[in-house]
């Protein structure tokens, strides 16, 4: 591929700069008052970590993430050259592409739920992530080191792995994951944005997640909605005007009543 880089290097720091250049964009966009899920008071009163630390916890985990990219792809080189020239079909890329989406998302739902009930994994492991109660962009990746090693490194080693993708092929779906994580923790429901439009696991939907009434609830990430359906741990909501301007993800009268 140009740039003088390897398909391995760039598979390595390509995700890495999306994650900072896609934050920015939300950041630029973050005084849009009248698509916030949550005022920008709520985001500097209710989050429990300074945007300081934020960044220093991304800025780790994203190392730890190419250290553990570069040993992978360094253990599956021999075989990821030998299939270069047979995966290059749209039909190929496709499936490819919906296997490593099903791995992540069934990997993280068993892990990210398993850590929401272990009490000692969500007090020393977990619990750092939801000090964002107002999500924002590039908070996306703000985990504990060893969650962010076991759900998201882990994961995204398993989806590539499973999915038989070309380090190539592992730029664009990376790329891909990054933008739709950065994008489910924006808190803001812009309009026309198409992964509100085709995907249920959303802005709104995850923000349900990060509030203490639905911290039991929509586990799912990044992509699909179906482990929560499967497995009863889907919270309905409906999308309302929020007083002061803005929007609010609320559970749904079916929910409440249940």
């Amino acid at each position: 591929m140009g740039l003088g880089m390897s398909d391995e290097m760039l598979g390595t720091f390509v995700p890495i700069i999306v994650y900072w250049v896609y934050s920015g964009v939300y950041i630029l966009l973050g005084s849009f008052e009248n698509y916030r899920l949550h005022s920008k008071k709520d985001e500097d009163d209710k989050n429990l970590v300074s945007k300081g630390t934020v960044v220093k916890g991304v800025l780790l985990q994203q190392a730890v993430q190419a250290v553990v990219a570069i040993l992978l792809f360094t253990v599956t080189g021999d075989d990821a050259g030998a299939s270069e020239g047979s995966n290059n079909s749209v039909i190929v890329l496709a499936r490819q592409f919906v296997t490593a989406m099903v791995v992540l998302d069934t990997w993280q739902y068993f892990m990210h739920r398993y850590m929401h009930h272990n009490k000692f994994l969500y007090k020393h492991i977990h619990s750092q992530h939801h000090r964002l109660v107002v999500p924002y962009a590039f908070g996306a990746l703000y985990n504990h080191p060893l969650e962010g090693l076991l759900l998201d490194t882990v994961g995204g080693a398993l989806s590539f792995l499973f999915s038989g993708m070309t380090p190539r092929a592992s730029i664009f779906f990376f790329s891909f994951a990054t933008i739709k994580t950065v994008d489910d923790h924006c808190g803001l429901w812009l309009p026309g944005n198409l992964f509100h439009v085709f995907f249920k696991n959303n802005t709104a939907y995850h923000d349900v997640h990060h509030q203490l009434y639905g911290s039991k609830y929509n586990f799912s990430q990044p992509f699909f909605v179906m482990w929560d359906r499967i497995l009863g741990t889907y919270m309905p909501y409906s999308l309302e005007k929020r007083k002061g301007g803005g929007f609010e993800a609320r559970p749904t009268k079916e929910y409440k009543d249940d």
